[in-house]
């Protein structure tokens, strides 16, 4: 009887792991990217500054030590950030890349490696997605021919706005409450074009951080007004940080940025210790969704941040 027990209870176990496989802890992720936002203007600001994002690490789990591969600039990093590999793998080696310098260890098809986009159209063939952008360096690393919907409008042009955050935020808001996207990418580059004409971390500076706070809490009332943020998980992340007028060097302030997860099935209030490279953003977002992540990534997902 005692075998038959001990039999029953491993074959109960094998069909509990077996329902986990493929398990996803929501249906939808927006990811909200912001451009030369370094964790030292979190660390900086007040809660008052920043309610929005104060809202979602104290409701979340986050890191303020997620480090920029290097050299610490835009292009590079996105690419990071979308296809999980490191420079020396994608190929990106300067800001304004929108190929290769050498050719990366894989190829979508589509000239650059696999990102979240591409897996995501591969593996969910039928879920929504998109993006919006204000600089144009993020479409090239992204992926646009695997998204349903890609939006690029310039928002600044040196000290001129020519687009304000409210109304550039609107355009991805409407696309969240009418299609309910599986995966949505903001990016925002005023943080960054700020901080090279007034430098970071200075008063203007800090004052941008405040505005595209305020566009994250307008992307938070989308996701309700949506229907969908039971079954959502909300990421705010960067590229890189700076110092003085510039970045691209090996100094902690150019290297840290946040990474804040909040939604379903995210633990809360979590600062999570272990270490964290760019290239694991794409991997937890794909763990997010329950997709598979492809072997030829080296980013991993920060499943601790999970109940």
């Amino acid at each position: 009887m005692r075998k038959v027990f001990v039999f029953l209870a491993v074959l109960c176990c094998v069909a509990a792991l077996d329902s986990c496989v493929g398990k996803k802890p929501a249906k939808h992720v927006i990811m909200i990217g912001i451009d030369g936002w370094g964790s030292e203007a979190v660390r900086q600001a007040s809660p008052a500054d920043i309610p929005n994002v104060t809202f979602l690490m104290e409701n979340g789990s986050w890191t303020l030590g997620k480090r920029s591969v290097m050299p610490s600039a835009s292009a590079i990093n996105w690419a990071s950030i979308f296809n999980g590999l490191p420079t020396e793998m994608h190929g990106f080696d300067k800001w304004n890349s929108t190929r290769g310098t050498i050719p990366s260890t894989a190829d979508n098809g589509h000239g650059i490696p696999p990102t979240i986009y591409t897996i995501l159209r591969e593996q969910m063939p039928s879920a929504e997605s998109g993006i919006v952008y204000d600089w144009d360096g993020v479409g090239a690393v992204a992926d646009t021919l695997a998204m349903d919907f890609n939006y690029y409008i310039k928002t600044y042009r040196d000290e001129e706005i020519l687009v304000p955050v409210d109304e550039y935020t609107k355009i991805g808001v409407d696309y969240i409450k009418e299609k309910k996207p599986t995966f949505f990418t903001f990016y925002y580059g005023l943080q960054d074009e700020v901080g090279h004409l007034y430098g970071w971390y200075s008063e203007e500076y800090q004052k941008c951080q405040s505005e595209i706070d305020n566009g994250i809490g307008m992307i938070i009332q989308a996701v309700k007004d949506a229907g969908i943020l039971d079954d959502t998980i909300i990421i705010v992340t960067s590229d890189h940080g700076g110092v003085n007028k510039g970045h691209g060097g090996f100094t902690m302030p150019e290297l840290e940025t946040p990474f804040i997860v909040y939604g379903k099935n995210v633990r809360k209030g979590f600062e999570f210790p272990e270490p964290m490279m760019q290239y694991d953003v794409p991997a937890t977002i794909a763990s997010c969704l329950g997709l598979e992540i492809p072997g030829g990534w080296r980013g991993k997902p920060m499943t601790q941040i999970f109940k």
